[in-house]
């Protein structure tokens, strides 16, 4: 299993006077040096902040962009490999996002657009689709929303970006990619049941050993270990496709009657595991960040209306959507309407990352050619 991210969460006074970053960088470079002296691949250290306008509030717009500019640069200087500067659902706040999108280029942020306590935030959910649609104008072919996110109900140091943001003392949480665990268990199962018990058995293993190093790295350095989001990562590499993983137990195409049921069954073992957990702890189908969906999301064995619907048993919602370069900010907010109504009625964290691509229609193909995203062909929202 690979360590998708270890993630610090710091709440800051002035982004760049505050000794406690240097704390967090020195932390974040032990921790890698520690799971890697175990044999484990660490993909990324990150550090996430309570939400910046909390920092940045005596600041004006052109400071507050200047300030995070001169936080992204001291994370590069150090190796830190990506910064969420936290969440928000002030509208001055909101509106400035394009900016900092635009002149960064690790830092990620979110819009809460909706929350337990205020419930659903209609001015936040329209802001947020304006700050997406002129995101995907104002970075080149719309990169930019790779580091956003609108997110309802979802809690503190999630490890996974966007949607992560910080409150409270210090603390760090680990996040996997562990599409590979799912192939090895379905892969040697000859039904569902025996898929289901081979699963946990794996995952308990395999969590548990890095729930022992997290406790131990936390006792050892005074920061307090949040938990392991449990969440299985996809992987841009088709043998470890959690789509294709799917595929052992279906006999079919992802997308295919019965996929519903094995989001619950993966869902449903990670709840029932003895490990500190912490964020969504459910099953990601991100579509540009898995080989195996976005070549299926190409052939229309699945389209948005299925993903939403598997998001009732499992993960994150909407999570790296193409989407054509001519869809209104409407439709947009549209979208997003739709992921707080699934949040709000089954009380769980959601998130919506979408990716409009300017000058590419439905049925073109996106081409980013990023590390980090696998291209597929772009849809339309209705009928799609």
């Amino acid at each position: 299993m690979k360590i998708r991210t270890i993630t610090a969460g710091i709440k800051l006074s002035n982004p760049m006077k505050d000794s406690k970053v240097t704390n967090i960088i020195d932390f974040l470079k032990k921790a890698r040096e520690r799971f890697e002296s175990f044999g484990s691949v660490v993909q990324s250290v990150r550090m996430s902040t309570q939400p910046w306008n909390e920092y940045t509030k005596r600041l004006d717009n052109e400071e507050i962009i200047e300030n995070i500019c001169q936080l992204e640069n001291l994370c590069k200087e150090n190796e830190i490999d990506f910064i969420s500067i936290g969440t928000t659902n002030k509208l001055d706040s909101i509106d400035i996002i394009p900016e900092i999108i635009k002149e960064t280029s690790i830092t990620s942020c979110s819009v809460t657009i909706n929350n337990k306590e205020n419930g659903t935030d209609f001015d936040s959910i329209n802001k947020s689709a304006e700050v997406i649609f002129e995101i995907s104008r104002t970075t080149d072919k719309g990169i930019g929303n790779f580091n956003f996110a609108g997110i309802i109900n979802c809690p503190p140091d999630i490890p996974f970006f966007p949607a992560s943001y910080h409150k409270g003392k210090p603390c760090f949480s680990i996040g996997t990619e562990s599409g590979d665990l799912i192939v090895k268990a379905f892969s040697t199962s000859k039904n569902f049941k025996e898929a289901k018990k081979n699963l946990r058995q794996i995952f308990q293993v395999n969590f548990r050993e890095i729930e022992k190093i997290s406790k131990s790295l936390g006792n050892a350095n005074g920061i307090s270990f949040k938990g392991i989001d449990l969440s299985p990562a996809p992987s841009l590499l088709e043998e470890e496709s959690i789509a294709f993983a799917f595929e052992m137990l279906l006999g079919d195409k992802f997308g295919a009657p019965g996929t519903l049921a094995i989001a619950e069954m993966i869902t449903g073992v990670l709840k029932c595991l003895d490990i500190k957990r912490c964020g969504y702890s459910g099953l990601m189908l991100p579509i540009l960040e898995d080989a195996g969906l976005s070549k299926r999301y190409k052939e229309k064995t699945f389209n948005i209306g299925n993903l939403l619907e598997y998001s009732t048993v499992c993960g994150t919602g909407l999570d790296c959507i193409p989407l054509p370069g001519d869809i209104s900010i409407k439709e947009i907010a549209g979208i997003l309407l739709d992921v707080v109504t699934l949040s709000n009625k089954l009380s769980k964290p959601l998130s919506a990352r979408l990716l409009p691509y300017p000058g590419k229609k439905a049925g073109d193909m996106t081409d980013f050619k990023s590390p980090y995203l696998v291209d597929t062909m772009i849809r339309n929202v209705s009928h799609n």
